[in-house]
């Protein structure tokens, strides 16, 4: 197949981004980024780990160095919340991410699952709180 005739690779046919074909799906990516991708559809993934967070980072780095912007779409949670875990999110995405105009960054309504949550006091906490000691800065 010539380039004109072969489809697009958006990565819809990518149902793991682990460890054991990183290597392979970071290659497809770049390969696709070179052919003018700029949308990568991951819907289909339903296993990860964390170097599936270092792979998409590879495809962000190599679709800026073209000159592009890469739009990852379709995230499994379990790929969102390593995002989130890590702190890469406006690394990711970084056209979902505008800052307020204190420099403070917006609620992303996907991830409110993942928002700090105040544990209710107990006798537990009364008894092993030390003066002074705040645990809001958790």
């Amino acid at each position: 197949m010539n380039a004109v005739t072969e489809p697009i690779d958006n990565l819809q046919s990518l149902t793991s981004l682990t460890v054991v074909n990183a290597t392979a799906a970071l290659e497809r990516g770049l390969a696709a980024i070179k052919a003018g991708q700029t949308v990568f559809d991951l819907r289909h993934v339903l296993t990860v780990d964390s170097v599936a967070v270092s792979v998409m980072l590879a495809w962000q780095r190599a679709a800026q160095a073209s000159g592009v912007q890469l739009q990852l779409k379709n995230l499994p949670p379990a790929l969102q919340s390593l995002t989130k875990l890590y702190g890469v999110c406006s690394l990711l995405f970084p056209s979902d991410v505008k800052l307020d105009q204190d420099g403070a960054a917006p609620r992303i309504a996907g991830h409110d699952e993942f928002a700090p949550v105040k544990a209710p006091e107990s006798f537990f906490t009364k008894k092993t709180a030390v003066a002074g000691d705040s645990a809001e800065h958790h």
